[in-house]
């Protein structure tokens, strides 16, 4: 009979940071769909009109960058929100097809209202770290945000297909 021997102690992995703020935002952003949904509005309309109430007149692709949606999608998103009225475009004096857009009052009240369950949102979130500790989080945040963008390669363009050879028959 041979002796028993212990099974290998199993240690927990230290889980990656990019996983745990990958975790936050997904429940983050479920949490922020149900809220904001309730005000008629989606949750890339709110970011957007959170941008313009703090940057006014950007344009659509100026928008689409801060929202982090493609073009094609803020002017979706650009659309919908000036028919509900809740945010105007005027055309830029420099540039003939840019349009550069505002909140209007109606779009201040509904983001105003979705604001309320974002600071109820975030308050769930930090329950119990004090407030020196939610500083420290803000500021490592940004300052992670900042370095990924700061140190994103460039794209590279594709490189062009060579031309045909033409055979003469």
């Amino acid at each position: 009979m041979e002796p028993a021997t212990a099974a290998p102690a199993v240690t927990a992995a230290v889980p990656r940071i990019g996983y745990l703020i990958y975790r936050v935002e997904r429940r983050l952003r479920v949490r922020l769909d149900e809220a904001v949904v309730g005000h008629g509005i989606t949750t890339t309309e709110y970011v957007t009109l959170s941008v313009l109430r703090d940057r006014d007149g950007l344009s659509c692709a100026q928008l689409a960058r801060w929202s982090f949606v493609t073009p094609q999608a803020m002017n979706l998103v650009i659309a919908a929100l000036e028919r509900r009225a809740l945010i105007r475009r005027r055309p830029d004096p420099n540039h003939g097809r840019v349009r550069r857009a505002s909140v209007t009052a109606k779009g201040l009240k509904v983001l105003a209202r979705c604001d309320a369950d974002m600071d109820q949102i975030e308050a769930d979130m930090l329950d119990g770290l004090a407030p020196d500790t939610v500083d420290l989080v803000r500021d490592a945040l940004w300052s992670c945000a900042h370095s990924l963008e700061a140190t994103r390669p460039l794209r590279r363009p594709r490189p062009r297909p060579l031309p045909r050879k033409r055979t003469v028959a």
